[in-house]
């Protein structure tokens, strides 16, 4: 009988035992619920029998839901985990006791925590840092490189670590971090890991495992050519995008707002800081020398040998020219990886303004007041140079923000629903929701004449992006969308869309709007992420949406 079945299947099925939750009143261990006394397990006996996931997440697995849609149990067995925290339980049962709609509930209890069960491919603790440095000082090669806990997040279908993709991953946990210090550990590990990223390459975007973590690199296919050179052992890929080294700041900031601890602030930290400074005053550069109108060869330059427009850049790999006198900072490519038509790309700026900002106030509260105040300086001039540059004259709407401008008067109208997007403003803090700019824009990119990447079918709606193509638009933009309306029915009809194109119990990278079955990667941790903030957001912000009238707030902190 098996032999006539795919190979992938067999497999499934080899190790159904692992992966099939067993119910039973006396044992919820196995569902990891609802037990805050579990037992630490060796997983490394049971990895080689555990499936992959991404296989694992096509198929759907039971017990399922009790709402109409039946909606499987996706989470692996808790001896296919990669991190367990028993307060990460506790929040998917206290939310999802409360909430009316269990199709709702059952999303959310395989989203919350799919970054920890699915994604931490590598964490060092703090035991482990102390023996790696032991070595390190026997071998005579302590550079201070790899010191302290790390924490190596891929983006799940992908054996690699996106420095953007991996901070948003790890947002719904930095609120429990004081109370858990395994979920403090996991996130200072990311930041140490990201520290020595951007170090290393600066202006790349995506990393392979840390030569610490003794995993192997893999091959992202691609044959390019980039300035300046990075190691493919290191790097997974190098396309510079200004909102990596954003995040990169932000995974910081958000650990620092939610603990108030600064065991970040190490020696290879600020070396990072001090690299990122010396990339973004290099992509402040002009094309052409102010002074003498003199052409200036970018530090920067990517060309991919591909057919595809959006996957590298044109003039010998430097892209289109930039004007000077913007306060504003280049970026080759945006946070969906597609190149910049105009390099001045506004929600990274704007993301970066935000963050120089919130590092300046934690550096100035530690007395390094000299960098704090040069961090605040670039702030403000970015901040200046986005409300000077980025916003136009739209003759339907009025004063909105562009996507990306030259500096020379061109400017293009879209949003992507990558963030930072522009529908996203608010929630990077760049402006308030009720902000007049900010809600013509909103208008703008909400409507199919006034964004071209707002997509509606017969069956999905939201925005898309060039990434994967006119006919699918991503359920991140309908849960960013969401978070940022104040209207109940259209928060409603959002998430209510979502929750529609989420048949395998996750959410997925886009979805074909006339064809709600047609998806884009079933396993795509980012998403399940934001979906979570979502909730998380309205179980605090609109506890009656959620948990019915009357209902009282759901607050972490």
């Amino acid at each position: 009988m098996f032999n006539s079945l795919p190979e992938a299947l067999i497999g499934l099925l080899s190790v159904a035992t692992l992966y099939i939750p067993q119910i039973s009143a006396s044992n919820t261990d196995t569902l990891g619920r609802g037990s805050s006394n579990q037992q630490p397990l060796d997983r490394a006996r049971y990895r080689t029998a555990c499936p992959d996931y991404k296989t694992y997440s096509e198929f759907s697995h039971s017990p399922y839901s009790e709402g109409p849609m039946e909606l499987p149990f996706q989470r692996p067995s808790r001896y296919c985990r990669t991190f367990e925290s028993p307060l990460v339980e506790k929040v998917i049962e206290d939310i999802t006791s409360r909430m009316k709609d269990k199709d709702l509930a059952r999303i959310f209890e395989n989203a919350f925590p799919n970054t920890l069960d699915t994604t931490v491919r590598w964490h060092s603790n703090v035991t482990d840092a102390k023996e790696r440095k032991k070595k390190a000082k026997k071998s005579k090669t302590e550079d201070g490189a790899w010191e302290g806990p790390q924490s190596f997040i891929v983006t799940g279908d992908i054996n690699a670590e996106w420095l953007r993709d991996s901070t948003n991953q790890l947002a719904q946990y930095q609120k429990l971090a004081k109370k858990d210090k395994a979920i403090e550990e996991l996130i200072l590990g990311a930041i140490n890991t990201q520290a020595e990223f951007v170090i290393g390459s600066p202006y790349c975007n995506a990393f392979q495992p840390p030569p610490p973590s003794r995993l192997d690199p893999s091959d992202n296919g691609m044959d390019d050519d980039v300035h300046p050179y990075y190691s493919p052992s290191f790097v997974f890929e190098c396309k510079y995008e200004l909102d990596s080294l954003a995040h990169f700041l932000s995974l910081a900031n958000q650990f620092y707002d939610h603990t108030k601890s600064t065991a970040f602030l190490t020696p290879r930290w600020y070396e990072a800081l001090s690299t990122l400074l010396n990339v973004l005053d290099q992509q402040s550069k002009p094309t052409f020398r102010p002074e003498t109108g003199e052409f200036d060869l970018n530090e920067y330059r990517f060309q991919r040998h591909t057919t595809t427009g959006t996957e590298t850049l044109n003039l010998g790999g430097i892209g289109n020219p930039l004007n000077s006198g913007t306060g504003l900072i280049r970026s080759a490519f945006r946070p969906s990886d597609d190149a910049t038509t105009l390099g001045f790309f506004i929600p990274a700026n704007a993301m970066m303004a935000v963050e120089l900002k919130r590092t300046a106030a934690i550096l100035n509260e530690a007395g390094k007041t000299k960098i704090a105040k040069d961090l605040q300086a670039r702030s403000e001039r970015i901040e200046a140079g986005v409300w000077e540059h980025g916003v136009v004259t739209h003759k339907k709407y009025g004063h909105v923000f562009a996507y990306e401008v030259d500096g020379y008067g061109s400017h293009i109208i879209m949003d992507d629903a990558n963030l930072p997007s522009l529908l996203a403003l608010p929630l990077l803090g760049f402006v308030d929701r009720a902000d007049t700019t900010y809600q013509n824009t909103r208008k703008m990119l909400l409507a199919k004449r006034g964004n071209p990447y707002f997509l509606s079918g017969r069956m999905f709606e939201g925005i898309g992006g060039p990434h994967i193509g006119p006919q699918n638009a991503w359920p991140m933009s309908l849960l960013v969308q969401a978070m940022t309306s104040e209207e109940d029915e259209e928060i409603v009809r959002l998430v209510g869309l979502v929750k529609k194109s989420c048949r395998l119990g996750l959410v997925h990278e886009s979805i074909n709007v006339d064809v709600i079955r047609d998806y884009t990667r079933s396993w795509f941790a980012w998403a399940n992420s934001v979906f979570a903030q979502t909730i998380l957001d309205l179980a605090q912000r609109k506890p009656h949406l959620l948990f019915g009238e009357g209902a009282g707030p759901y607050v972490i902190e």
